[in-house]
């Protein structure tokens, strides 16, 4: 029955293909600081919130010292590429058939309100999410499970956090679904490969949102 089933989607990287225009803003911010990290580094920080990813790729020093300008920062510079992202294929398709067969649905990121919004409209998924938060929603990001929690209490309040499907493409959607005690499902999207995701707690894993939809349905 309707409402007695909750997704739950990571956006970056699984609904839209961002994840490489967020390394490179990140990578470009870094450099303006003459902060040399390699691009596939930051790639396997993304999908972690930025008050994690600076600390752990350039240090807690630099953190303290730079840390909240580095994020201004890489938010500005991802504005000049959002332009560029794509929906993946087949992501409206997937909240769709999620609705129509009685799924709550839940938007949870690690990215910025502005940023998701624009998803939105991307996805043309407007009035589909039954709750969208963002990681200015919560005072920890992925893999945290503070984003998912919040996520299931505005999309579904009643319901068991075990019943609780979550979808992502990295390997801290899949860790911060078990810490919230969720079911984390992944797709091969956001470049993390079939065993890493498995090792990180996913029950199972999709080459694509099509297969996805197909199983979920």
């Amino acid at each position: 029955m309707p409402g007695e089933r909750l997704a739950i989607f990571d956006v970056d990287g699984t609904l839209v293909d961002s994840v490489y225009h967020h390394a490179i803003a990140w990578q470009r911010a870094f450099r303006e600081r003459r902060l040399v990290v390699p691009m596939w580094r930051i790639h396997r920080s993304i999908g972690k919130g930025g008050d994690r990813l600076v600390p752990e790729l350039v240090g807690q020093q630099v953190e303290r010292r730079e840390g909240d300008a580095l994020r201004a920062r890489q938010h500005d510079l991802y504005a000049e590429l959002i332009g560029e992202v794509r929906p993946l294929d087949g992501a409206h398709a997937l909240l769709a058939v999620c609705k129509e067969r009685g799924w709550r649905i839940a938007l949870a990121s690690s990215g910025r309100g502005d940023e998701i919004a624009h998803y939105l409209r991307l996805l043309d998924a407007d009035g589909l999410p039954d709750a969208i938060v963002s990681s200015s929603d919560v005072e920890t990001t992925k893999p945290a499970p503070d984003v998912l929690a919040l996520a299931r209490e505005q999309a579904a309040p009643g319901i068991d956090p075990g019943a609780v499907l979550v979808v992502g493409d990295a390997s801290w959607d899949c860790v911060a679904a078990r810490r919230a005690g969720m079911t984390p499902v992944a797709v091969l999207c956001g470049g993390f490969g079939r065993a890493e995701l498995q090792e990180a707690g996913a029950a199972a894993v999709f080459e694509t949102l099509p297969e996805l939809a197909e199983w979920i349905s």
